[in-house]
């Protein structure tokens, strides 16, 4: 295996134990218990839990960043259906990392959550003016809703964490009802 799917392969064991016994409980020797290797090439990646927590918060870090990258060309809310189809696929499919982040959240996560808000946001505020550019957009729709799409779309990640009764990609359409149908002209 090389070095890189080794490391993704540690992160997301880490994030499954994280998220399964809480980062305080957690031992670099039951990361390496559930990636099926000793304890050692743990540290080979990681030299502390704190580098491997932080880990997988940059790995997190890096699938929204994808998500915002896959926003190309076509009318902005495509674009923004497109983005919260992505948003939510990416929660979906990595949901211990969501875990992850609600344990560690008051004790200041190794990632800078603000930049990474204001980045979405900033993203769903160009395509709501875009949207608006083209006509597309209801009166009085403006940036102060990007929050409200982003806050959808987390609510929604929490309330499945909670209630394993609640699937969150069977919350894409509603989502997209509400945040993108909700706003068209």
């Amino acid at each position: 295996m090389d070095r890189a799917a080794r490391q993704e392969e540690i992160l997301l064991a880490a994030a499954a134990v994280f998220a399964r016994k809480g980062f305080a409980a957690a031992r670099i020797e039951d990361v390496a218990a559930e990636a099926g290797i000793a304890k050692g090439s743990v540290y080979l990646y990681f030299p502390s839990r704190d580098s491997l927590l932080a880990g997988v918060f940059e790995s997190y870090a890096r699938r929204s960043a994808l998500v915002l990258e896959e926003m190309d060309e076509g009318p902005a809310l495509e674009r923004l259906e497109r983005l919260v189809r992505g948003a939510i696929a990416m929660l979906a499919e990595y949901p211990d990392h969501a875990r992850v982040l609600l344990d560690v959240w008051a004790a200041k996560p190794p990632i800078d959550m603000v930049a990474i808000y204001r980045e979405y946001r900033a993203a769903v505020t160009e395509l709501l003016r875009a949207a608006d550019a083209e006509g597309a957009l209801r009166d009085g729709i403006d940036g102060r809703h990007a929050a409200v799409i982003i806050g959808a779309i987390e609510g929604c990640l929490i309330q499945t964490l909670v209630d394993p009764e609640l699937s969150l990609p069977d919350l894409i359409e509603p989502v997209l009802q509400v945040c993108v149908e909700g706003i068209r002209r």
